[in-house]
């Protein structure tokens, strides 16, 4: 699987590097998991509407032997090993571009760009999550009490989401720790696929939202 994998990034950068020189093989990695999280995208789409339990941990568990595929095809495949992303190897890690330079160095910066970005990404999860944690909040007021038992429970469960809404985007912000220690190409992996979250969950909101109005 992981050769797959390899000639796959390999092929697709080939495709890429006319317009991008260098940095194809990193483009690659942007563009396989979009590839990706379209695959999965009907999975997160059934979660958000609560069609089933198990379809919300589905898009999350599928994209871990992806994730483990790609650290281990730049740590230990030769044939990657040489890409490079603005001048840094997609197979090195924050602490190598630390003894090359420091920080502020040539790979050091695009290590910096890295998480900058994530953090980016990570805020304006945090954001909408409080967002969405205050309108749960409002939402079991709006319930009439004549509603009986089913209405309570989805109180109950409107409450449950509301707490979750207001942690669960803060572990954005751990997407950076694992970016440090992990090959540049990982971390361009868990960028791409974050920040595809992110969105999707804001696309799906207000297509929700749209449709209660109507």
């Amino acid at each position: 699987m992981s050769v797959f994998f390899t000639r796959l990034v390999v092929e697709l950068g080939r495709l890429l590097e006319p317009v991008l020189a260098e940095s194809a093989t990193a483009a690659a990695i942007v563009l396989f998991t979009v590839l990706v999280r379209l695959a999965l995208h009907p999975l997160s789409r059934a979660a958000f509407r609560g069609a089933t339990p198990v379809a919300g941990c589905l898009p999350v568990l599928l994209q871990l032997p992806v994730f483990f595929l790609m650290y281990q095809a730049f740590s230990s495949a030769q044939e990657l090993l040489g890409h490079r992303l603005f001048g840094a190897p997609l197979g090195a890690r924050w602490f190598d571009a630390l003894g090359e330079g420091g920080p502020f160095g040539a790979q050091g910066l695009v290590f910096l760009g890295l998480f900058a970005a994530i953090a980016v990404v990570a805020a304006w999860s945090a954001v909408r999550g409080r967002r969405a944690a205050a309108s749960s909040a409002a939402a079991p007021s709006a319930v009439p009490a004549t509603a009986g038992a089913a209405a309570a429970m989805s109180a109950e469960q409107q409450e449950v989401m509301r707490k979750l809404g207001g942690v669960l985007p803060l572990l954005s912000f751990g997407t950076l720790i694992t970016a440090a220690v992990v090959p540049l190409a990982a971390g361009l992996y868990l960028l791409t696929t974050t920040a595809w979250s992110v969105g999707e969950r804001a696309w799906l909101q207000q297509r929700g939202g749209q449709r209660s109005t109507l």
